[in-house]
Order: C-alpha cells, then sequence, then structure tokens
C-alpha cells in the first residue's frame, strides 16, 4: 500500500504526463495548421507583351465571368464568340490588364 505522499507524487506525476501529451498535442495541431496556411500559391505570370501571351494563350487571358468579346467598330458594338484558347483566370487576368485595350475583360483577345 502506497503511503500518503507516495500517493500524491504519483498523482502529480500522471498530471504532469497528460498536461504533457495535451500540450504537444496542440502544438502539434497548431503548427500543421500555420504550416498549411503559409503555403503560399505562386504569383500569377506578368508577360511582357501581347504577342507573348498569344504564345501561350492563342485567345488571350480573360476574367472568369467573361463570355463573349466586346467588339466596337464605327461607333457600333457587337458581341461575338471567344477565338483560340482563353484562359480564365481572374488573377491572371488582374496581373495583365494593362494589355486590355478596349476594357472587355480580355487581354489580348482575338477578335
Amino acid at each position: 500500500m502506497l503511503t500518503y505522499p507516495q500517493a500524491v507524487n504519483l498523482t502529480r506525476t500522471r498530471l504532469v504526463r497528460s498536461l504533457g501529451i495535451a500540450a504537444a498535442a496542440t502544438a502539434l495541431a497548431a503548427s500543421v495548421v500555420v504550416g498549411g496556411a503559409a503555403t503560399a500559391q505562386a504569383a500569377p505570370t506578368v508577360y511582357k507583351n501581347c504577342t507573348a501571351v498569344q504564345k501561350v494563350y492563342s485567345g488571350g487571358i480573360a476574367k472568369k465571368s467573361v463570355t463573349k468579346n466586346k467588339v466596337t467598330s464605327k461607333g457600333k458594338t457587337t458581341y461575338r464568340a471567344l477565338k483560340g484558347t482563353v484562359k480564365k483566370d481572374d488573377a491572371l487576368y488582374n496581373a495583365n490588364k494593362k494589355m486590355d485595350a478596349d476594357a472587355d475583360g480580355i487581354a489580348c483577345e482575338k477578335s
């Protein structure tokens, strides 16, 4: 049979071990969450000009919401189907927005 001081010491040891395991598990879970959140995606490519864009995406780069090409000729606006391989990506479009001459949401499009 254990004496009172031995029983108290044994209880403390079990409590410390339990707390140590719980703390280690919490720290591990936190590092997994932080490690997963810290993984960043690559920045979108900024192309030098439309020739460089059309070598990769022949139809240009569009916002995800764009479905038609807006064409204005002689003051008259018409909508045409997209031509070529159009990459629909908001982040990529925003990085190359300067090449969208007619501001229709498609950079370097084929008309």
